[in-house]
């Protein structure tokens, strides 16, 4: 069942059943049906043939979900951009994907115009809907497609800084909906709220599990913890996934004991590490289940889900929770091993450290034009996943380190060679490292410790207003530490463990 089954059936099963709340949009799966067949028209008409890149730059809105589902119906690869990105990283991705068509919210008409490419361009809200009302909405197109076609291209940042993208095929999307549907027990009277960004897996994989179990998609442009908490109320949110950082927003917002929720079932989060108390205080805020995530863009996105076996639920009040906050079990769809550097199974003791590597039908089949890179992550049909972590005797992962110098801020993924890049560019400058530190909000902050050339002299916001022209907000370091040196290996290159060391001891 490839993914243009999935809306079909939701049509036939629930037509009257209110499947979309967007603002003060409201639509029932009959409606919302037409709508994708009416922008599967416009494409068509435009020329969009099966296998070329529609791209996406739009804040959360039914218009998003209506474009995964049109891309899918026409066999189109359906490319979502962060809407953080500078210019000039908009650029790579529409040159490096190849798009035919962009569909753009009309708020980010400067970044575009900035891009300098020529390139089609759907803006919204009104040329869209303009187009749609041109179209016949009677029935969905129907297309021969395989497992294997590909449904979507999320470009995530390289090792080097240069975007790459990943590739998810039919398989890779609807496996994973249908484990997501198996693990979270997802029915039609589950109602989910849209509250991170739909251009990220962490929130885009909810579009086809939660429709194709008839459940309500309730959307909201962009996070705000006052407007979660009240939306929760007010639509009686199940059940969403948000990254730390929403989480603790949410339970230490002032008004959040002025709303009911009784609603929810579970809240997961993932996508950053979690601090136990944050784990506890959600819990006893929000009175339902919690469960942490954790994934891959890589990986459609699932690997682990804390979920407990049924004789942990037994545990103290205090033992289950911690059992809630590590990185969790094997998902479902994948198999998964916590390897050392020979490849061997470390022992199951909680303590010794590994790789985690995985497979499964969920996992991409590699990246977009990049074989060598492909080559060098999915070996003999496992995916090095680059995370050090432990495992314990009932199988669930923690992970303690990150293989490659990743840094995960707000959800977001820095990789601090790019940052590193552009410290470099500046005179002043003569090393620098880039790490992630601890940091209350954010989860991890970027920090820059730098050596100068001597003779130089530049101020800690000069540095960063020079990172600022040059990388999207999330990526600029949020401090940088002058030093007269870093610590070195016997090879000379720069030691981050033992850099990381000294900012992490001090939590």
């Amino acid at each position: 069942m490839p993914l243009n089954e999935i809306l079909p059936k939701a049509i036939r099963l629930w037509p009257k059943k209110e499947a979309v709340v967007c603002g003060n949009v409201r639509l029932s799966y009959e409606e919302f049906g037409k709508r994708v067949a009416s922008f599967c028209n416009v494409l068509k008409r435009l020329g969009l043939k099966k296998g070329e890149r529609i791209g996406i730059i739009h804040e959360n809105c039914h218009r998003f979900l209506e474009a995964y589902f049109s891309a899918a119906h026409i066999g189109a690869i359906l490319v979502p951009i962060n809407i953080r990105l500078s210019p000039a990283e908009m650029k790579m991705i529409i040159e490096d994907s190849g798009l035919r068509l962009l569909i753009v919210q009309d708020k980010f008409k400067e970044q575009i115009d900035k891009i300098g490419k020529k390139i089609d361009v759907i803006w919204c809200p009104e040329e869209y809907e303009m187009l749609l009302k041109k179209e016949s909405s009677d029935s969905l197109p129907q297309i021969d497609l395989k497992d294997d076609d590909i449904a979507q291209l999320y470009y995530t940042s390289g090792t080097t800084g240069r975007p790459k993208g990943v590739i998810l095929t039919h398989k890779n999307v609807k496996v994973h909906a249908l484990g997501t549907i198996a693990e979270l027990h997802l029915t039609e009277k589950d109602n989910w709220i849209h509250a991170a960004p739909l251009f990220h897996l962490a929130d885009a994989w909810a579009t086809f599990s939660i429709t194709w179990v008839g459940g309500k998609h309730v959307l909201i442009p962009r996070f705000d913890a006052g407007l979660v908490l009240r939306m929760i109320e007010k639509e009686k949110i199940t059940i969403t996934n948000l990254i730390p950082t929403m989480l603790n927003l949410m339970v230490n917002h002032p008004d959040v004991k002025k709303y009911d929720y009784s609603s929810l079932r579970v809240l997961m989060s993932g996508g950053a590490p979690i601090a136990f108390e944050l784990v506890k205080k959600t819990v006893e805020t929000f009175g339902c289940d919690y469960i942490q995530t954790y994934g891959m863009t890589e990986t459609s996105p699932y690997l682990t889900m804390s979920i407990l076996k049924e004789h942990l639920e037994k545990l103290p009040y205090e033992e289950k929770l911690r059992y809630k906050a590590k990185t969790g079990r094997e998902f479902i769809t994948v198999s998964l091993r916590v390897v050392d550097e020979d490849g061997r199974d470390v022992k199951r003791d909680g303590k010794q450290v590994g790789e985690i590597i995985v497979k499964g039908d969920t996992i991409t089949p590699g990246y977009w034009n990049l074989p060598e890179e492909t080559r060098n992550t999915i070996k003999d049909g496992w995916l090095y996943t680059g995370d050090l972590a432990t495992i314990d005797p009932e199988g669930y992962v923690q992970i303690v380190d990150r293989k490659k110098d990743m840094i995960i801020t707000g959800g977001e993924n820095v990789y601090s060679v790019e940052v590193e890049n552009v410290l470099y560019m500046h005179p002043a400058v003569l090393e620098a490292a880039v790490i992630g530190v601890p940091d209350e909000k954010w989860g991890e902050a970027v920090k820059a410790v730098v050596v100068l050339k001597e003779g130089y002299s530049v101020s800690e916001k000069e540095l960063i207003d020079f990172c600022k022209k040059h990388l999207s907000s999330y990526k600029v370091p949020k401090s940088i530490d002058f030093v007269d040196s870093l610590p070195k290996t016997g090879s000379g290159k720069i030691y981050k463990k033992a850099l990381r060391e000294r900012y992490w001891k001090k939590t």
